[in-house]
């Protein structure tokens, strides 16, 4: 069994251990309690397996590009089989990134039909120099 103070968690996730804290307050991570014992050293707070399972959970959902709201809600989905609301809330995440990707292919494409007309041969200025003046 994994037995990490906050820095060992953070490196385990690959992340800071400011970004552990931030998560605690957010609620997504646990604070285990300070052991009680004589000296600083009994009393660090220590993270196991269970903690770093749910802070790779976050980070995943965060590169799904779920928000940390949304991930709350799946985090609170976990424990439950509530397998409708899971699908509502990733189809929800399809669509916002669908409203995204739109405006980029569209940009895309334009920048590709721009970089044609540069290289085909016809005199006078660049055109996609041109299109930046407008």
């Amino acid at each position: 069994m994994a037995d990490w103070t906050i820095a060992g968690l953070a490196r385990e996730g690959g992340v800071g251990v400011e970004t552990i804290r931030y998560y605690q307050r957010r609620g997504l991570l646990d604070t285990p309690e300070r052991p009680q014992g004589p000296g600083r050293a009994g009393r660090i707070r220590r993270y196991g397996e269970e903690d770093a399972r749910r802070l790779r959970f976050i980070r995943a959902a965060q590169q799904a590009g779920f928000t940390l709201e949304q991930i709350g809600a799946l985090l609170v989905l976990d424990a439950t089989d509530d397998r409708a609301r899971v699908r509502e809330l990733a189809r929800d995440r399809i669509a916002a990134l669908d409203a995204q990707i739109a405006p980029l292919q569209k940009a895309r494409a334009s920048l590709d039909h721009l970089a044609w007309k540069c290289g085909s041969g016809v005199a006078g200025p660049c055109p996609i120099l041109t299109s930046f003046d407008h």
